[in-house]
């Protein structure tokens, strides 16, 4: 491998590794913070925050984007060898420079393919990644001028080699650990809500270790903000309200999670537990509290959905819309709410119920509403979805808190 080879590599690396942290933080922003918009969400189709909140963004719960740095991190330390190393290992470099980026080539076609055929979804940081690993595997298949099957061999003479460096050794050390610590310490999805409780609560005994997690659970519930709303309970003990986007992946999510914790409570106290959806649709037709559009028909489905339930078939609809975000559009829609609702004057009753959408809106800004979905429980506020064990909880807890009518 030539110098000038190397530090085309090194460029390349640094460039998806850069941009891979950049996707990972956003990610555990996304994480940590349900409401947080990030820098490349500028439309509708151009959003990192959808492509990492579906299935392609995460593999058993840890971001694409950490096993994306990580490989990067390995293909700039292979083009420093390329640089410093001795003449027979830069032979080998460029071999295994290749073999590497020959198997990232093969993830990100498919995770192109994911983004633009399944989702059709654009991550213009993604799209960084895929250009750096391109450049990676053009370069190092250049570059290479040793048959490839004779790689394994010189991987031990080249293993040799690298132990006997001690500069070599502490950089391959820290590329293993800091990839060990970030794999084994980087927020879980879908991982629990009290993921700092006490770690001595593993060593207790299951009962016990339940009941320190629900006390936990409890001292932070309490401790969010309880504030009135003028939504009418009709006798019900708890009175859940959800600031609902029916293009939100989250929303979506959470209707599908939370639809046995509310079938139990109607199967065991009928009445005691209400659900109030509130529209706030994040598409600017109708909220003008969004600055960029994120869900190009969010407004027509909330339309769609008051105009089903006047017919008793709001049900079918919210899961066709909740089922069909990646692909939903205005058009797409107004075709579903036909069929499905027999609601034949769409676009005649659209004007006048999309002010009912915004008096919603409205309402939720008052209370503070910046992001879907955001819920109230007998008016705690929490802002994203919890986990479907914690909202049960707090539910619980509600209906033992608040005594009969």
């Amino acid at each position: 491998m030539s110098t000038t080879t190397a530090r085309l590599a090194l460029i390349f690396a640094c460039v998806g590794l850069g941009a891979s942290a950049t996707a990972a933080y956003t990610h555990y922003l996304l994480l940590a913070n349900p409401q947080y918009l990030s820098f490349c969400d500028v439309s509708a189709t151009i959003s990192c925050t959808q492509v990492y909140a579906s299935r392609f963004g995460s593999v058993a719960g840890v971001p694409v984007a950490i096993f994306g740095g990580i490989f990067f991190a390995f293909a700039a330390l292979l083009a420093v060898a390329g640089l410093t190393a001795s003449a027979e290992v830069k032979k080998s470099v460029a071999g295994y420079l290749f073999a590497a980026s020959t198997l990232a080539l093969s993830v990100v076609i498919y995770l192109g393919y994911a983004s633009f055929a399944i989702l059709n979804q654009v991550c213009l940081v993604c799209l960084t990644t895929y250009a750096a690993v391109i450049g990676l595997f053009l370069v190092a298949g250049a570059a290479t001028s040793i048959p490839m099957l004779t790689l394994p061999r010189r991987l031990t003479s080249d293993l040799k080699a690298l132990a006997a460096s001690p500069l070599a050794l502490a950089l391959a050390a820290l590329l293993v650990g800091g990839a060990a610590t970030t794999l084994a310490f980087f927020p879980r999805e879908g991982g629990s809500l009290l993921g700092n409780a006490d770690p001595a609560a593993a060593a207790l005994a299951p009962a016990e270790a339940e009941a320190q997690q629900a006390a936990q659970f409890e001292q932070w519930y309490n401790a969010q903000l309880r504030i009135p709303l003028v939504v009418p309970t009709e006798g019900a003990k708890v009175l859940v309200v959800k600031f609902n986007d029916y293009q939100c992946p989250a929303c979506g999510q959470s209707h599908k999670d939370y639809k046995s914790v509310f079938a139990k409570y109607e199967a065991t106290q009928p009445g005691a537990v209400r659900l109030v959806l509130k529209d706030f649709p994040l598409e600017s037709e109708c909220n003008s509290n969004v600055a960029t559009t994120l869900h190009a028909a969010a407004c027509e489905a909330a339309v769609a959905v008051r105009l089903a339930r006047e017919k008793n078939l709001a049900g079918p609809l919210e899961e066709w819309l909740f089922s069909n975000q990646p692909a939903m559009t205005p058009q797409a829609v107004r075709q579903q709410v036909r069929q499905l609702a027999q609601v034949v004057n769409f676009d005649e009753r659209y004007p006048i119920t999309l002010e009912q959408v915004k008096a919603d809106i409205a309402y939720g800004r008052q209370l503070g509403v910046r992001s879907t979905p955001t819920f109230f429980i007998n008016g705690v506020k929490i802002e994203g979805a919890l986990p479907a064990p914690l909202f049960d909880q707090a539910i619980a807890y509600e209906l033992k808190r608040v005594p009969a009518p």
